[in-house]
């Protein structure tokens, strides 16, 4: 466990991560670093209390303790660094694999909550399995992610997560403590509505992204200007829907492709010769050429948490077409920033009406993005949501000398 600080100032936050390991990319670990530096730039002091999957892994019989550590609550606890910290509120990003949930009945201070997947409902985090959304496990079938392998495909290694999820997300002992749970899109919230999670905990934090205005510009000369190519960036796996998009592209419309997984090949097989595969970028090198596509295609198949990659298009003016199912699909709808179709409707026509309409969606995708997806908003958000937990915490006489605002304002 590894304790980071940040400079001092404000409202004093533990933010409690157990990160995922490199072996699977994770916009989570990403949007917890980004957050920590927004906290210290808006003049609080967060402080990280990790456990890190990457070391931890290491170690003998890794696997065994961290099934027990699901299976049980026992295990890796926060509880002495936070202690140590004496912070106002924690903030809990993942307990999962690597820390307990017994530690939680043992402290009274303001807790904080961010849900970035589904995994108090789902086994495998997603809500998805053989090609769609599958909601049995928070519909009542507690036990058909055991039956179905869903965590990696295989029935031992579910069996842990189903144990600890087979009362639901309202009996979820971090979720039960919780004093507000951030949830990332209107789809995350209403599906945490029906699985028993209390409408009053629950507020509604689109993640941020920086701004390209103060992102590294992209150089003179590069050959990157704007074009008409459409662009896919993901993980190239089942649940993202790239391999079914390919299928039904059209030969005569130019698509790039960035990114890589387990359906590298198989998408190369079955992609028109205007699809050019870019390989993984650098997530900087992603957002200096993120201006020079037409537009983003989202065929994700799943739900999805809150993709990053959809308020970074908006930053850089790209409008999005997106398959209906997904929180992308309904903030599309929402915002009026791109179309949402279906996959049975003709995907020629919606791209030949794309192309004529989108052009003129650049300058409203930039403002959404400033009305909903700036630093500068989350920040404000996230700072209402600590003073009003905190102060819930001073008036019902729970807290702790550690959970007292220090005469600091909030924004």
């Amino acid at each position: 466990m590894q304790v980071r600080e940040a400079r001092v100032g404000g409202l004093r936050v533990a933010v409690v991560h157990s990160f995922y390991g490199s072996g699977s990319p994770s916009g989570e670990n990403q949007a917890v670093e980004a957050q920590m530096q927004a906290l210290g730039r808006a003049g609080h002091s967060p402080r990280l209390v990790a456990a890190r999957t990457d070391e931890l892994g290491r170690a003998p019989l890794y696997p065994l303790r961290a099934a027990v550590t699901v299976t049980s609550g026992r295990g890796r606890s926060p509880l002495a660094e936070l202690r140590r910290l004496r912070p106002d509120v924690v903030h809990v990003h993942n307990l999962f694999p690597n820390f307990g949930r017994t530690w939680l009945s043992h402290w009274s201070g303001a807790v904080v909550v961010t849900v970035h997947n589904y995994r108090p409902l789902c086994a495998a985090g997603t809500l998805y399995r053989e090609g769609a959304a599958c909601t049995r496990c928070p519909d009542g079938d507690r036990w058909a992610g055991l039956r179905h392998g869903c965590y990696r495909g295989s029935r031992m290694a579910t069996a842990p997560l189903a144990w600890a999820g087979r009362r639901g997300a309202g009996a979820n002992p971090l979720l039960d403590r919780a004093d507000r749970v951030v949830v990332l899109s209107d789809t995350s919230r209403q599906m945490y509505l029906r699985t028993g999670i209390a409408r009053h905990k629950l507020v509604l934090i689109p993640n941020f992204t920086t701004d390209l205005a103060t992102a590294p510009q992209q150089p003179a000369g590069t050959g990157l200007e704007r074009d008409a190519r459409w662009v896919f960036a993901g993980r190239l796996s089942p649940e993202k829907g790239l391999l079914e998009l390919l299928r039904l592209w059209p030969a005569d419309q130019p698509l790039d492709v960035v990114g890589d997984g387990p359906l590298l090949e198989d998408c190369r097989r079955a992609a028109p010769q205007a699809v050019r595969f870019l390989g993984t970028l650098d997530h900087t090198e992603l957002r200096r050429r993120l201006p020079s596509w037409h537009a983003l295609v989202f065929p994700s198949r799943w739900l999805e948490g809150a993709p990053l990659i959809y308020p970074e298009a908006l930053a850089a003016g790209l409008p999005v077409l997106a398959f209906a199912g997904s929180a992308v699909a309904n903030a599309v709808r929402l915002h009026g920033t791109g179309t949402v179709i279906g996959w049975d409707d003709p995907l020629d026509a919606a791209l030949s009406d794309a192309a004529e309409r989108f052009p003129g969606l650049r300058r409203h995708c930039r403002n959404v993005f400033e009305r909903h997806y700036t630093e500068q908003q989350w920040t404000a958000r996230i700072e209402d949501v600590y003073a009003a937990v905190i102060a819930a915490r001073q008036g019902s006489g729970t807290g702790q000398d550690s959970t007292q605002l220090r005469g600091q304002e909030t924004r």
